[in-house]
């Protein structure tokens, strides 16, 4: 067993422990300490009977732990690792739901999150610190880059690719052969049928751009 604490007590830390108790039932991997959170009002206190042990720099004292971040903002998660990484962070391990389906050739980077229902085919690459909410599918030859978020229900069609960052709302489509640039955000239900540039925000069926990020 491994000790494992979840960085972020909100909703999706939540069902984050979820998936590692899930893991649990099926083979003894983590030692589930507790979480981790940058709200001080929360050190102390206890989400679903384990602690909250402090801030990022508790991981000084315990470098050896492993550290899953449970934050879905693609950039705020960018921001907390390279904070982890700064305390002296070293293990950000990968949490694959038991329910997950995975198919031949795929790699999948440290730290990232595979929730229940997701169904990942084959030849496909998933960089370090991406989350895969609940029930999303990703076809052959897909390319998903670091820090990536799939909220619930996405459909990524074969040979996509999305660039670091990119943030896929939840329930939407992406047709074969499209790249989404770097901390793009699609809103829910939208449908991808061309390429989105870096720092858009982009809604609706099909998908257009409704504004830049600054």
């Amino acid at each position: 067993m491994h000790d494992l604490v979840i960085v972020g007590a909100g909703g999706f830390g939540r069902e984050v422990l979820q998936i590692a108790l899930d893991q649990n039932e099926e083979k003894k991997h983590w030692n589930i300490l507790g979480f981790l959170d940058g709200n001080p009002d929360l050190h102390g206190k206890e989400i679903q009977g384990f602690p909250v042990l402090g801030g990022m720099n508790w991981i000084e004292r315990y470098p050896q732990t492993g550290l899953v971040i449970a934050i879905g903002n693609p950039l705020t998660r960018k921001k907390v690792t390279e904070t982890l990484t700064s305390h002296g962070a070293q293990h950000f391990p990968v949490l694959i739901h038991p329910n997950a389906w995975i198919g031949r050739n795929v790699e999948i980077g440290e730290g990232t999150i595979i929730c229940s229902g997701n169904q990942i085919t084959t030849d496909i690459r998933i960089g370090r610190h991406v989350i895969l909410n609940l029930n999303c599918t990703v076809g052959h030859d897909a390319v998903i880059e670091d820090f990536c978020t799939l909220y619930p229900g996405v459909h990524v069609s074969g040979n996509v690719y999305l660039e670091e960052g990119a943030e896929i709302g939840t329930g939407t489509a992406i047709i074969q052969g499209i790249r989404i640039g770097s901390f793009t955000t699609v809103g829910a239900g939208a449908t991808v049928v061309k390429d989105l540039p870096p720092n858009v925000v982009a809604v609706g069926v099909p998908a257009r751009i409704i504004k830049e990020k600054q």
